[in-house]
């Protein structure tokens, strides 16, 4: 079989793990007999660079050509100074936008080999971890009206959180749907006890609870569903909350596992299509310099291949070379503890596609 993809290596270190990634999904295609054709754009802040805008028009063309797309990492300081609407992340609500990318999948597990680098006690985690946060990504506050204006008190800023009921609907359809693929259990989290918006996204998931009758609904506020993370993660399964909260809650659930370095994300469309991406930052004081760690990018691939590709066997194949790795002692700079083998971005690379 013969793939598409647009990679969007970005800025920081994702040039780094991006070729990490690329060598084992080659690996993989040799291993199963696919070809993956792969066009490399610009996005971010090497896009202002080299063309004054942060998502150049033939970036969108090529995405929206291919079957899917593998973005690095976009931001640095080097572009902080830049007006709000012209930084490199304006990048990310971009492409966001352009390929209808409404639902963002961001799952939080523990590798056993890591447990220690959690930082929950381990009688909290006993048993493991393993939860999915489904995270609207193209409405809410983010995408609502914003703007400036004069008060009594002095110049006011203003950003409108809004949900619509198809919008809802359509995220809390992929939460059940994933649900019913796992534990059948659904947490929704909204802030309903003050938010109009949030009201509306309580009842329009509760409507679509009725369509799944063996899926376990939950309801929870986010100031106790943040809590509840930390206090007993291992309650949870699939969480579908709104753009901002999932933002928060997702990088708190990364946290949990020890490692951001390790958790990849997809943004899916209707349909197959979907980016994939670790879910850390551009960290761009590690750039170039074979410490960041490939691994979430690398996992990233693996939810490509199954998602988008339906490749299972090939995502499975990944994600065991992943474990093979951690369980042989190899650790990049972010999990190394003094014990293991202290090895660099390409070397994690190249132990992950030898298993393969």
């Amino acid at each position: 079989m013969e793939y598409r993809i647009a990679v969007i290596p970005g800025d920081g270190i994702g040039p780094d793990i991006v070729d990490q990634a690329l060598l084992v999904l080659e690996t993989v295609g040799k291993k199963f007999g696919h070809t993956f054709h792969c066009t490399k754009v610009l996005a971010g802040g090497c896009a202002i660079d080299a063309t004054g805008n942060c998502l150049p028009q033939e970036t969108i063309d090529v995405c929206k050509a291919s079957d899917a797309v593998l973005l690095g990492a976009v931001g640095g300081w080097k572009w902080d100074n830049l007006p709000g609407d012209q930084r490199p992340e304006r990048a990310l609500l971009g492409i966001r936008k352009e390929l209808g990318l409404f639902a963002n999948l961001r799952p939080a597990m523990i590798f056993e080999e890591l447990a220690d680098a959690s930082p929950l006690k381990p009688e909290i985690l006993s048993g493991g971890l393993d939860i999915v946060v489904v995270r609207e990504l193209t409405g809410g506050i983010y995408f609502g009206d914003r703007g400036t204006r004069d008060t009594d008190m002095g110049p006011a800023a203003y950003d409108v959180e809004q949900y619509s009921e198809g919008e809802v609907r359509r995220i809390a359809k992929v939460a059940f749907d994933m649900a019913m693929k796992r534990n059948k259990h659904v947490t929704s989290v909204d802030k309903a006890n003050v938010l109009d918006s949030s009201r509306l996204w309580r009842r329009v998931v509760t409507e679509v609870a009725k369509d799944y009758p063996e899926v376990t609904l939950d309801h929870l506020y986010v100031d106790n569903a943040a809590m509840q993370l930390v206090r007993n993660p291992r309650q949870f399964d699939v969480i579908v909350t709104s753009n901002i909260f999932g933002d928060i809650l997702s990088d708190e659930a990364s946290q949990i596992t020890g490692s951001i370095g390790m958790l990849p994300s997809a943004s899916l469309a209707q349909g197959n299509f979907g980016m994939y991406e670790p879910i850390h930052g551009s960290a761009p004081d590690l750039a170039g310099q074979d410490k960041a760690n490939p691994t979430a990018t690398i996992l990233s691939v693996a939810m490509m291949l199954r998602y988008t590709f339906g490749l299972s066997a090939e995502a499975d194949t990944i994600e065991a070379a992943v474990k093979a790795v951690l369980a042989k002692g190899y650790r990049t700079p972010d999990l190394y503890t003094g014990e293991g083998t202290l090895v660099g971005t390409q070397e994690m690379g190249r132990c992950i596609a030898g298993e393969i």
